[in-house]
């Protein structure tokens, strides 16, 4: 079976504040990737999002990346 083999090029990464990164889902294309941005982002892709106690947005951006050819993706 090529389900194993489905290729997900694009990645949705969250970063926060101190520039930690997690990588929050892999897409088959920018458009998709771009889409799920910017719903865990808000209004915007890459801007602030899930607001916090104190009613004051946190700094976490969704960044869409390309995985690189032949960079692996260990994480």
């Amino acid at each position: 079976m090529s389900e194993s083999r489905t290729v997900l090029p694009w990645m949705v990464i969250r970063q926060d504040p101190n520039g930690n990164r997690y990588r929050v889902g892999r897409y088959a294309t920018r458009a998709e990737a771009q889409s799920m941005a910017e719903r865990l982002g808000g209004d915007r892709a890459g801007g602030a999002g899930a607001e916090g106690v104190d009613g004051a947005a946190q700094e976490r951006r969704y960044l869409v990346e390309r995985l690189r050819r032949g960079g692996g993706d260990h994480a």
